[in-house]
Parts: structure tokens; sequence; C-alpha cells
């Protein structure tokens, strides 16, 4: 595998707080449409029993209570059936399911619901900024379940449940990394969860999940959060919500651009890393690696089979996003493309856009999110009207903990042309300009220095904004070329220029706070992090990369034809950020981009018919400017 800006890394590990890409202010501007003013999670009142509440629910605040014991919690490890057998060993695979829940639910009879984290990282990886994996007694029943979960919902009259998927863990078989056989083996727990699928302990004797309402909520970041959505789009019954966190929503986007690969051999690398380590699942992973279409990055049944948004239409169960604005390992389009998809099927959403990058909000905004992730799964979970249904529907961090609630996403659904001509954004040019790849280039060098002329390299300056801009959405680039071979990636930045205080990322603190109850061997307590500033005079809005043979289809390349033209449309990565007043845009195009993807580099030259060629920039208000006759030089500082 050849790993690219650490990208692989990060998606495996929720350690990393070095987080340095730049995409937001870290000062509030002015915004130059009206959102609403963030929202206070209510408060809870003293506890009323109403006829046909369940004990644990205060009827008066329509909010569940922790009324109940975590430290008497019941504390199960299950394994449930499936009809898998993905290491062609002759007998089915098992999952493994451990479960913490309120001792009444035996003493009494009460029928909960469920959430659950599925995730393949449990045994290898650990899971949150402190790396918890589970831990089990003598007995090999759950002791530590990571995350602060089940020390939180347990006492409201919650279970929590985490699932092994299949290949990982506890669990048996071998996994397919995003494919049919992971998502079926957590669409077998929730059949159990409903009665409609079997399940026994570790000593063979079946048990029934008698204790589940059959409400199930599925929450998880990266990997795990990728499996809710997979799940969800089967329409399993019985799945209410899930909350995923950084997720992806297509596995083909995940591991390339367009047909632009971010690293090779990705997909058996990954499923090596979480999986076991047999040789059944070897030859499994080799079938990864012989179907996943490196050598093409087309578009095939073996992405379609795990592209979520192909059965998006599916959903049944609401959906709660929430992304960092400057994450390059599940990039923006994941949240995006999927968000859009659950529009077409009106499904209830809300989504949470942090300036951060692959991070829980736990993390970065923790008291908000428990507080709201309370509200989220009392309503769809425990049938609570509360009213969160009511609040807007996108809550959006302006800078470093200022956020602001919009009641749509994104703001607009069309984008502004902006034309380009030579050296200028903004106003309609005529003619072309000359790229000739230059694979040495790294992204300092593209952005440094914008108002010179850097082989391997087009830039194109808007004049500074009079006023300030929102862009909300999915800005692209449609660029008429002729090339002198069959194709090449294109690489596209929009970048915004004047000096200024910019977010640079997070760090942990020595400081921790407790969220839920703690025993001696699953505490609820978690560091905090800490926002970081830095003074900068650029930062760069969003990138995008596409091979322009896969420009019209991702599945059936067209070759270009040497000398004749045609057109390309890059994608770049949705983004919500204010531009203020005064700044300058940047739009720099290149061809390869070894720092980002594989090296694929073919040595083209392109020509880029000016009139033809455009910024299609998705603004709520204002304009980019007509660009100066004359562009005022711009000084950038690298460090």
């Amino acid at each position: 595998m050849t790993p690219v800006r650490a990208r692989m890394t990060i998606l495996v590990s929720s350690t990393v707080l070095s987080l340095g890409t730049v995409t937001g202010t870290a000062s509030a501007v002015g915004l130059p449409d009206d959102p609403r003013p963030p929202v206070s999670a209510p408060a809870v009142s003293a506890s009323s029993d109403r006829p046909g509440t369940p004990p644990y629910v205060d009827a008066a605040t329509k909010k569940t209570q922790p009324i109940y014991d975590y430290a008497d919690a019941l504390r199960e490890s299950v394994y449930v059936d499936t009809d898998l057998d993905t290491d062609s060993d002759g007998t089915n695979d098992v999952v493994a399911v451990d479960i913490v829940r309120p001792r009444e639910t035996d003493l009494t009879g009460l029928r909960i619901p469920v959430i659950m984290d599925a995730s393949p990282y449990y045994s290898c990886c650990g899971r949150g900024n402190e790396s918890e994996k589970k831990t089990y007694d003598e007995n090999g029943v759950i002791q530590k379940m990571p995350l602060f979960y089940d020390n939180y919902f347990v006492p409201r009259g919650y279970a929590v449940v985490g699932v092994d998927i299949v290949g990982t863990g506890r669990s048996s078989g071998c996994g397919d990394v995003g494919g049919k056989d992971e998502i079926d083996s957590v669409v077998a727990v929730i059949d159990w969860l409903n009665g409609r699928n079997t399940a026994h302990t570790a000593d063979g004797h079946e048990i029934d999940a008698t204790w589940s309402s059959g409400a199930v909520g599925m929450i998880g970041k990266s990997y795990d959060g990728t499996l809710a959505n997979g799940v969800a789009a089967t329409g399993v019954e019985g799945l209410k919500t899930i909350v995923p966190i950084s997720a992806i929503s297509s596995w083909y986007d995940y591991t390339r651009s367009g047909g632009v690969p971010y690293s090779d051999d990705y997909m058996p690398w990954l499923g090596g890393y979480v999986g076991h380590d047999t040789p059944a699942c070897d030859a499994v992973r080799a079938g990864l690696g012989d179907n996943d279409d490196d050598e093409t990055g087309d578009y095939t049944d073996f992405w379609a089979e795990r592209d979520y948004l192909e059965t998006a239409s599916k959903v049944k169960a609401s959906v709660f996003i929430t992304h960092g604005l400057s994450d390059y390992n599940v990039q923006t389009n994941h949240f995006s493309q999927w968000w859009s998809a659950l529009a077409e099927n009106k499904v209830p959403r809300k989504l949470w856009l942090g300036l951060e990058d692959h991070v829980d909000p736990f993390e970065f905004r923790r008291q908000a999110w428990v507080d709201e992730l309370h509200e989220w799964f009392d309503y769809w979970l425990q049938d609570l009207q509360n009213g969160v249904m009511k609040k807007p529907m996108a809550s959006v961090e302006t800078a470093p903990d200022v956020w602001r609630d919009y009641k749509t996403w994104p703001a607009v659904n069309r984008s502004v042309p902006v034309p380009l001509s030579a050296g200028k954004l903004g106003a309609l040019g005529k003619g072309t300009v000359t790229i000739t790849d230059d694979p040495e280039l790294t992204e300092d060098d593209i952005v440094a220095t914008p108002s010179e002329v850097i082989a391997g390299r087009q830039m194109f300056l808007s004049a500074p904004l009079p006023v300030p801009i929102r862009i909300s959405g999915t800005p692209s680039v449609t660029l008429r070329i002729k090339a002198d071979s069959t194709t090449t990636p294109v690489t596209a930045r929009l970048i915004e220029y004047g000096d200024a205080q910019r977010y640079s990322g997070i760090r942990r603190t020595d400081d921790s706070t407790c969220e839920g109850e703690s025993t001696g061997y699953d505490d609820a307590c978690y560091y905090t992090v800490e926002k970081l500033t830095a003074q900068s005079d650029h930062g760069v809005v969003s990138r995008g990369w596409i091979d322009a043979a896969h420009s019209n289809s991702l599945s059936n390349p067209k070759p270009l034809t040497p000398g004749k033209w045609s057109t390309v449309t890059v994608p770049l990565r949705a983004q919500d950020q204010v531009i203020p007043k005064g700044r300058v845009l940047g739009l720099a195009v290149t061809l390869s981009d070894t720092e980002w993807t594989s090296p694929n580099d073919t040595g083209a030259t392109i020509d880029i018919d000016l009139g033809g060629s455009k910024l299609n920039l998705p603004v709520t208000s204002g304009a980019v400017p007509t660009a100066p006759t004359k562009v005022t030089p711009i000084d950038v500082d690298i460090t």
C-alpha cells in the first residue's frame, strides 16, 4: 500500500489529534445571510410519573433520567447466528455481541431500546481518542465497553450493544471491507434484537433478547459510522435511527476521486489490519485486491456493492450526520452526497458540520453533543416528543467554538459561474493557457507565489472581495481542454488569501470531564481538547481530482482524443465557509498530484480554453467581483 498524507492511518485510529488542514477562519465574521442563533438544551425538571410512562422518563420534560444503577447493570456476551460462511470452513459464521443493560430488564420485564456501535476496531485498534478496547472478565463476559455510551445511556433506560462485525474481534469468518457480508452480519444482530434470529452463549445455550423493545439506533465514527450507513441502506426493520460520524457513503469515493486513486491495494490492506490473520481470510483479502480495479480506476460491480448511495432509497431510519469540514480522510463529499440522497427520499435528518478534521464531536463540542444526542435518541428510540425535530436542521461551526444554526443545508442548490481569464478569476477570457504536468510540485509550491508564473500550474486570482461571501455546498471546476494524451489527472484547489488567525487543529489537554456513571473497570471520564489557531496568509478552501477519461463516466471511461477539445469537470469537496471581505480567491489548476494521490503522472500537456472554462461556486449572496485589469501581487509565507 502506498499511504498518502497519513490518510490511511487516521481511518483505523481515532487518536490522531494533529490536524492541520486549514479550511476555516479563527474569528467570527459578519455573515452574508441571517442564521438562527444557537439553540440551548432544555433544562431538566423534577421527575413526574404519568400513567403508561416508563419509570425512567420524566413526563414533564419528556426526557429519560438516570435512575438505574450502572454498577449493577447486566453485562452479557452472546453470539448471533448468521447464514454466512465467509471463511469457507463449512460452518456458519457467528457474530460476537456484547451487551450492557439495566438489571431491571430482568427483574421487572422492562423492555428497552438499543444503542448499537458495530465496529471492526474493538480488538485491533480501540475506539475514541484514548483508543479504548473491550475488556472481559475471567468468564469471557464483557466488562469495559469503549466510549461513554453505556455509562451515560444505560442508567437512562437504554441497552448499549457493541458488535464485532464478521471476521473481526471475537466473531468468526472473514470481513469483506464494506461489502455485503459485513453489512449482513450487523443486520443479523438487529434481526435477533427483533426476535427474527437466534443467538447463543459461549457454552451453547440459546438466548433470546426478550428485554429488547426492537427499536435500534446505530452510532459510530469512521468505519463504525460507515457500517451504520450501509445497514440503513438495507431498510432492515427495527433500525429507527443512525448517527454516522465522519462516515463513508461510497467506498469507491473513499479510495479514489473520479478514477484517480488515493493509494494502491487499500482494501486488502485494511481488511488485514482489522481482520483475522488466517489463510482463509488471506484468500478473501486477495480477492479484494483482484477485484478493486486499481489499475483502471473504474467503478465496477465490486464498488457498487460498497456504494450505499445506490440503495439510499431503502433508508427508513432517521439520520443525524456529523462531519468535519477539514476531513481529508473521509472527505466531505461523503456526507454531502449521502445528505442529498437522503433528501431525495425525504428521510428525517439533521447535520452538524465542524471545522475539525476526522474528529468526533464528543471531542470538539462535548456538552452540546451529549445533550443533543440524548434528545435525539429519546425522540427516535423512546418516542418522546421533545421537539428535537423542530430545531434547525443544520449547525455549522463558522469559527472555533462559534456555531450558527440554519433551517436547511446546503444554503443554496445552485452554483454561480465564475469565468476565467489568463491569471484572473471573475473575468471572461479569450484564448488558451497551457499546463505541462510537473509531478514534483507540492501543495506548498502550488499555493505559494500566486501572482507569479510557475511551470506546471495555472493560477487564477480574483479581486479582493467587496463583501463577505458564504460558500455552502459543493464547488466544481469546468474546464474545456485539449490534451496530447488519452488521459491525465486534473487537480484543482480553491484558496483564499489574506492575513488572519485561522483554525489549525486540536490538541488534547490534561483536563477531563465525566459523562455518565463509572465503575472500577469502566469509567466515564475522558480528556478534553483545545482548538488551535495560527496566523497565516492563506487557507485552502477545497480540493478536487479527476481522471480526465473518467469525467463523463466512472464505469465506462472514454479516452481523450489527442489534439481535440473535450470538457472535464473537477468536483471539489463540499464546504461551508464564510470568506471575509477583503480576501482574494485563487483557483489553482495542476495535473498529477503525488502528494495527495498515488503517483499517476502521464507527462501530459493540456491547453485550457478560457472562454469555455469556469469555477462553479455555491454562494448564498454576494459574488466574486470582476477581476481587475492588473492583478496585485500577493506574498505568501510557507512555514
